[in-house]
């Protein structure tokens, strides 16, 4: 068996090839480990959990940092995910001129419905490895929160689930804490 010996796209190229009409701007793709990932598509599971978690902490976290959905960030030179929320550090620009890097990111958060795997294996390592030092994947088929942290070159060294009764606080905001049941669909009628 032979293996491929696979060239990897930089984020200048991946950039160029939406520049010049190759990557249609609005196809949900994103560049990963130097290669170009089709993104899934949005389920309504997901869409009110990343709307709930949003407004949670646009709430708790008004003025203190920049909320970032959908948007890339550049993790390195082959790596430029749009992770669903990053919280980032203030920029008097907005990131006009630049995506943010990984000393400009506080947190990542994927809400995941059909992409748990993912989430929680590819995109785990990237982010890891780039030194993002909070990375959460909200799991709403399975109403948990995985948290990940300490980050190293052979990915997280600190991992938990967090069930839905579970509280808990952005690394950076020790004070803020939030239960993991108010980024998930109430189990009762409104």
């Amino acid at each position: 068996m032979t293996l491929l010996d696979i060239r990897l796209l930089t984020v200048q190229e991946y950039h160029r090839m939406v520049e010049i009409g190759i990557i249609d701007e609005d196809e949900r793709v994103e560049l990963l480990a130097g290669q170009i990932v089709k993104m899934a598509a949005k389920g309504t599971a997901h869409g009110a959990a990343l709307k709930r978690t949003v407004e949670l902490l646009q709430n708790l976290l008004w003025g203190l940092v920049l909320l970032s959905i959908q948007d890339p960030v550049r993790l390195n030179n082959f790596s430029e995910p749009e992770p669903n929320i990053a919280l980032l550090v203030r920029d008097p620009l907005y990131y006009e001129d630049r995506h943010p890097t990984p000393s400009e990111v506080y947190l990542i958060i994927e809400v995941s419905d059909t992409t748990l795997r993912t989430d929680l294996g590819i995109k785990a390592t990237i982010y890891a490895q780039s030194g993002i030092a909070d990375y959460w994947v909200l799991d709403v088929n399975n109403r948990q929160l995985h948290v990940f942290r300490e980050p190293s070159q052979d990915g997280y060294l600190s991992q938990v689930i967090l069930a839905e009764d579970g509280s808990i606080c952005p690394l950076r905001f020790p004070d803020i804490s939030f239960a993991v049941r108010d980024m998930l669909r109430p189990l009762v009628s409104i």
